[in-house]
């Protein structure tokens, strides 16, 4: 069984920024992916970004040029880098692998942004 731990989450005015992290209780580079979601009150959960194995990294349409996912391997750790946040990106964010036909997501951390 794969842990994800998601952390960094908080309260961060407009136009802030937050990193979060999600730790992994084995080597990412096991995964064939990991991504980030997000899920709003009354809303459905959906993609933010994601990160291959080989690096290739993809995002929502919403945070291209605002959010960045990187790695660090030796941490057996993923990053989301999020700046000039808006009220719009409130929500619980949550870490996925993705290993074949298997899938293991954390347990979210909230991220409000309201001033």
């Amino acid at each position: 069984q794969v842990q994800l731990v998601e952390s960094g989450g908080g309260l961060v005015q407009p136009g802030g920024s937050l990193k979060l992290s999600c730790a992994a209780s084995r080597s990412i580079l096991s995964f064939n992916a990991m991504g980030w979601y997000r899920q709003a009150p009354g809303k459905q959960r959906e993609s933010v970004g994601s990160i291959t194995a080989s690096g290739s990294r993809n995002y929502a349409d919403s945070v291209k040029g605002r959010f960045t996912i990187s790695r660090d391997n030796a941490k057996n750790t993923v990053y989301l880098q999020m700046n000039s946040l808006k009220p719009d990106d409130t929500a619980v964010y949550y870490c996925k692998s993705v290993q074949w036909d298997r899938e293991y997501w954390g347990q979210g951390t909230q991220v409000t942004v309201s001033s």
